[in-house]
């Protein structure tokens, strides 16, 4: 399974990415071998995610909610 996904950081924004092995890239992201992004704003903890069947859809889905506003990306996890 693929799965799109938002965390929060630390520091209260939202990063997006998607992955294979949710699990192990949380931990990933949390001891600072994630994302760039991700680095400094730990710890982070998973605030949504969908799952989807393959890579495709997953990276199409996460452009689509990389382009969201923050508002909107905060309505998705109300909306689940």
């Amino acid at each position: 399974m693929n799965y799109v996904y938002i965390l929060k950081c630390s520091d209260g924004s939202l990063y997006t990415g998607w992955t294979n092995d949710l699990e192990k890239r949380l931990a990933a992201h949390n001891s600072k071998k994630g994302a760039k992004y991700t680095k400094s704003r730990t710890p982070v903890s998973l605030f949504y995610r969908e799952e989807l069947p393959d890579k495709s859809s997953a990276l199409k889905r996460e452009a689509q909610i990389k382009k969201m506003s923050r508002r909107k990306k905060l309505r998705l996890a109300e909306e689940k």
